[in-house]
């Protein structure tokens, strides 16, 4: 499903936030406590928003890992022509985020932007998420969810049910249904506070969620 939406993945993302998309993943950089020392792993890292966020924010390191190899080769691309053919400082692999292939106590931070939802079973994600991290590190989640507002949740989800899924297909001449499964994803996934237990349960501490755009979108920060 997300290889067939890769190539246009960008603009529906651009087009369908109002262009707020790329200014939710500055706010998950600037809420993760940036050092000019720190590796970052961006899980789930699609075509490499936010792995590129974090470079052009003083990242020493950014690893992205995407369980979509479609996704990753449009990533690798971007990288390059950013720089004119060189980007040092990200590199981007195929991984399961509840199967990381990276070692124990080996990042600073780790980010997720709009996936923990993909991920069958997020409470062992973010177990190895924990795994994972450095003592002092940061886990940190941009992740949609519903505006607490009763008429904004209705309009919200007016268009989010109704009039993002026809248009977002036709942008992407997509068949699989992925637009369709994205409002059913958001709905039915855990509410902010059940996920920001997850995050207690996996050990992270100084729990906070800061809600972006009436609440559309959500950055969770914990520390171990």
């Amino acid at each position: 499903m997300f290889a067939a939406i890769a190539p246009s993945y960008d603009l529906n993302n651009r087009l369908h936030s109002l262009w707020r998309d790329q200014a939710w993943r500055r706010w998950a950089v600037r809420l993760s406590q940036l050092q000019p020392t720190d590796h970052v792993l961006d899980v789930a890292c699609g075509t490499g928003d936010l792995s590129m966020a974090f470079e052009n924010a003083g990242a020493s390191r950014v690893i992205g890992v995407d369980f979509t190899p479609g996704m990753l080769t449009i990533a690798h691309d971007k990288a390059v022509a950013h720089r004119g053919g060189t980007r040092r400082s990200v590199t981007y692999h195929a991984g399961d985020g509840t199967r990381l292939p990276i070692a124990d106590r080996s990042v600073d931070v780790v980010s997720i932007a709009f996936g923990i939802r993909n991920i069958a079973t997020p409470a062992a994600a973010i177990q190895e998420f924990a795994r994972v991290l450095r003592p002092g590190g940061r886990l940190v989640i941009l992740e949609f969810s519903l505006p607490r507002n009763t008429i904004l949740r209705a309009m919200y989800n007016f268009y989010f049910k109704r009039i993002m899924p026809v248009t977002a297909s036709l942008v992407a001449r997509d068949r699989s249904g992925a637009y369709r499964y994205l409002p059913q994803s958001v709905n039915t996934f855990l509410d902010r506070d059940a996920l920001m237990a997850l995050m207690g349960d996996a050990g992270f501490e100084n729990i906070t969620q800061t809600a972006l755009t009436f609440g559309i979108a959500v950055v969770y920060v914990g520390h171990v």
